[in-house]
């Protein structure tokens, strides 16, 4: 079996132990003689693998106790109205800040609901002015002390942006964070945040489950207009069992939270991403033919975008370093370029095999 270095920035790359894992038990899973994809999710083997994911997430997080986590579907996506019409009952003003593609897109669903409420949507601070090439220094940020919520991307996945600081509290306002790009690859101080949401494809598990961890006192808040799927009390009181659940993607989930506490938890598993971000921006910062466009300080561990200054090359070097192993290394359709998604999975063999292949083009071709 020929298993390549898969940069994917999502669907992602799996830990290959944890693949392996599932396939063994895919016939017989638990002894129950089916697969876990066959079992009832209100049986009591099914309840026990839900229930033990979640206690798994909540050790490695360290998650409150006064915060609820739910495994739900439609990805990070159906969280930009599902946020909306669980926080803003009484007080339909959001405020964001704006770093990229994701946030653009938050953006845009917040103003198609939130005037139709009597609501506004406030950008506090936004780096379009530079393409989404730095995070707005915190000093610069209009905020509003009666917004029902402040949302932030804390890593863009296209644009390579991520934050190095968890923004300070503004009175009662819940801070609101898309994490799907980075969670678990470091530890978080989830007592900081009123919601974190994050879809499972890129460091979680495959696509299907959605990660939303939120604090108690946001719950039972929902509009009267609220479709039942969306109340996150009502997935809370069920466990995330309100409806047939994405039962293999949770399993699955569940296998990578073991996987990480094996590894030694997300302590362990952020020096690990540091030393593999490190290693690729260090060779990039050096090279006169590839660069990084994104501000030094404010440079993704998770996603690595990089270009060729001859962009007529760009078709080149993706060809040839599929070739070599080295696949989903393009970049994504709204920036070009290039870009190396090096979550908690991708090992740092593989960066290394990376940067091999890229002095090797550089040689070649520059």
């Amino acid at each position: 079996m020929t298993r390549v270095y898969n940069f994917s920035a999502g669907p992602a790359a799996l830990p290959l132990e944890v693949l392996q894992q599932a396939q063994a038990e895919m016939l017989d899973w638990r002894g129950t003689g089916c697969s876990v994809m066959e079992v009832s999710h209100r049986g009591k083997e099914f309840e026990a693998c839900n229930a033990e994911a979640e206690q798994d997430l909540r050790d490695l997080l360290n998650i409150p106790p006064h915060y609820k986590v739910l495994f739900l579907q439609g990805g990070a996506s159906m969280q930009w109205s599902q946020i909306l019409f669980n926080l803003c009952r009484d007080n339909a003003h959001g405020d964001f800040i704006l770093t990229g593609e994701w946030t653009q897109r938050a953006v845009a669903e917040a103003k198609r609901l939130l005037p139709l409420w009597g609501g506004s949507v406030n950008i506090v601070a936004s780096s379009e002015d530079k393409n989404f090439s730095y995070i707005p220094p915190e000093s610069s940020w209009k905020r509003r002390e009666d917004a029902a919520f402040m949302h932030i991307c804390t890593n863009e996945t296209i644009q390579g942006l991520e934050y190095g600081f968890v923004p300070q509290a503004l009175g009662n306002v819940p801070l609101v964070a898309d994490m799907s790009s980075h969670i678990l690859s470091r530890p978080v101080d989830v007592s900081r945040y009123g919601l974190i949401y994050a879809g499972a494809q890129k460091n979680i598990g495959p696509a299907g489950v959605t990660i939303v961890i939120v604090r108690e006192d946001l719950l039972g808040k929902a509009r009267s207009d609220c479709p039942r799927m969306f109340d996150y009390q009502l997935m809370a009181d069920n466990h995330s069992l309100l409806n047939t659940p994405p039962t293999f993607g949770i399993y699955l989930a569940g296998l990578v939270f073991q996987w990480l506490k094996r590894q030694g938890g997300l302590a362990v598993m952020e020096q690990r991403n540091i030393e593999k971000a490190r290693l690729l921006y260090d060779y990039l910062d050096q090279s006169s033919f590839y660069y990084s466009p994104v501000n030094r300080a404010d440079r993704s561990r998770m996603n690595v975008p990089f270009r060729i200054h001859d962009e007529s090359l760009n078709e080149a070097f993706l060809k040839q370093s599929a070739a070599a192993g080295l696949v989903a290394l393009k970049g994504h359709k709204a920036v070009g370029g290039m870009r190396a998604s090096i979550y908690n999975a991708m090992p740092l063999a593989g960066v290394q095999a990376l940067i091999a292949f890229m002095k090797e083009f550089e040689q070649s071709h520059g």
